[in-house]
């Protein structure tokens, strides 16, 4: 059966990504391996460290930064993380000064918020309910 391991998302800096998805995000970090000019650095849910890595890969292709502005632009989140309750989580990370674009909003099944990882990405926080 074929399963996620590892998904990505484009960082502008590694060193900064790792602090902002660590420090402020609240991952863990899983592998931190030089491969010449950038390294191969991968994040993981402390509720999960042998689930699926968020590999934090550098936006050094040149389509990269122009995919990343355009969603960015557009307001469109890269990708989504979830979490138990969008609402105190977005007053969590407002605590330590993380950006959003979007607050919490109920949507009917699903109450998401947009943040802005400070790395060229929108992400979504997304509450099931």
């Amino acid at each position: 059966m074929i399963r996620i391991n590892i998904t990505s998302v484009f960082v502008d800096d590694q060193a900064k990504a790792l602090a902002f998805y660590t420090e402020k995000l609240g991952f863990i970090k899983k592998h931190d391996v030089p491969t010449g000019d950038a390294r191969w650095l991968t994040v993981v849910s402390p509720a999960a460290p042998d689930g699926i890595e968020l590999l934090l890969e550098p936006d050094g292709h040149p389509a990269a930064k122009p995919f990343k502005k355009a969603l960015a632009s557009d307001g469109i989140p890269f990708t989504q993380f979830a979490v138990d309750d969008v609402y105190a989580e977005v007053e969590r990370l407002k605590g330590l000064g993380v950006e959003f674009t979007q607050d919490a909003v109920d949507m009917g099944p699903v109450v998401t918020a947009v943040l802005d990882d400070t790395c060229g990405n929108l992400i979504q926080l997304a509450t099931m309910k």
